[in-house]
């Protein structure tokens, strides 16, 4: 056994892809929980759907949160870093 344990998070853009994998997921589960909803189902199966359903949504909404904030944190990187310049407009003075 190696004395150092490979991390998925090396960096950012590692983090961002294990994030779309994870809302690619989400996705898919939505799909399917929708199809089981059009479906006739017992009541108390119905209602454990929705609860899935509801669910899933808040969860990929934090997954596009989580999305824009390693993105910014990208940008950020770069621009502590000197790989990215931003043009700042002058205004003109009145």
């Amino acid at each position: 056994m190696s004395g150092t344990l490979e991390n998925p998070f090396e960096n950012i853009e590692s983090a961002q892809q294990f994030v779309d994998l994870l809302a690619e997921a989400i996705e898919e589960a939505q799909r399917d929980v929708e199809a089981d909803l059009g479906r006739d189902q017992p009541e108390r199966r119905l209602q454990a759907l929705q609860l899935v359903s509801y669910n899933l949504a808040k969860l990929s909404m934090h997954m596009g949160t989580s999305r824009r904030l390693l993105n910014d944190l990208r940008t950020l990187r770069r621009l502590l870093l000197g790989e990215r310049v931003i043009e700042l407009e002058n205004e003109p003075s009145e």
